[in-house]
């Protein structure tokens, strides 16, 4: 219910989600887009009370409805004590699943901080229930001292951050603003990088959450190899349930120069 109330009223909203997913799915139909459109909205509507949930109770609650592939890479990647990236994307089940899999281990997260003062303190309180550090994307410092330490970081390179410090790598063939700091980060404590995905099942009966191995010769030295590498893993995660990304944020918002931004 939500979720159809967004799509109803969240016109600025609506129409993000639409150029994104013309953009990226351009073979699509009209009347397809918008049933992705909707679906979108309804996985973002289910989001809100999951994260919710999740922030007003223990997350062991929900360990049952979550199947976990992959733990043990997790595990034996921190054994190495050099810390992880545990390299994400903004999947609408990003809170839940990152609450869930922190009661088994813990791990730090990067976030963007939101320019709604009320919002902000509220996101706030519920990252420190679920994780021991909440990181702020600019505090780079913060996060070394992480890795020197051994923990595990969630990173989210799927936003667009500006022109400063990103190439513009193909995601779904369209130039995307991609930032650099990813290889940077992995390469500051040769810290492996895993992948983390999590999916809301079809039915919506429970979530399927994986940690992939570390991912192989990354980094490397050429900083748009390793952008579009990244980029092609965000592209494989989202093709599995595309409904359920967060094509609410504005990917597109820095385009080449000569390029107008499509929003």
């Amino acid at each position: 219910m939500l979720g159809a109330l967004g799509y109803l009223i969240a016109i600025n909203r609506k129409h993000i989600v639409n150029v994104n997913l013309s953009l990226c799915f351009p073979d699509m139909t009209t009347k397809e887009r918008q049933t992705l459109s909707r679906k979108v909205f309804r996985s973002a509507g289910i989001s809100i009370i999951e994260t919710a949930t999740v922030w007003l109770r223990d997350p062991k609650e929900f360990r049952h409805l979550v199947q976990i592939n992959g733990l043990d890479n997790l595990h034996s990647a921190l054994a190495q004590g050099k810390g992880v990236v545990l390299l994400g994307m903004h999947l609408s089940t990003l809170d839940f699943c990152g609450a869930v899999l922190a009661s088994y281990c813990q791990f730090d997260v990067m976030y963007r901080r939101n320019k709604n003062s009320l919002i902000e303190a509220i996101m706030t309180r519920g990252r420190h229930r679920s994780y021991p550090h909440a990181i702020e994307r600019d505090d780079i410092r913060s996060v070394i001292k992480s890795l020197k330490e051994g923990r595990a970081i969630w990173y989210g390179p799927d936003q667009d951050y500006g022109r400063d410090h990103s190439v513009f790598a193909p995601l779904f063939g369209q130039p995307a603003a991609t930032i650099t700091a990813t290889s940077r980060i992995a390469e500051i404590n040769d810290s492996p990088v895993i992948i983390f995905t999590h999916y809301r099942s079809e039915d919506d009966s429970h979530y399927e959450l994986s940690l992939s191995e570390p991912l192989e010769n990354y980094p490397t030295s050429d900083p748009l190899a390793d952008a579009t590498r990244i980029n092609q893993i965000v592209e494989s995660a989202i093709a599995k349930r595309p409904e359920q990304y967060w094509w609410l944020h504005r990917r597109f918002k820095t385009p080449p120069e000569g390029k107008k931004r499509p929003y």
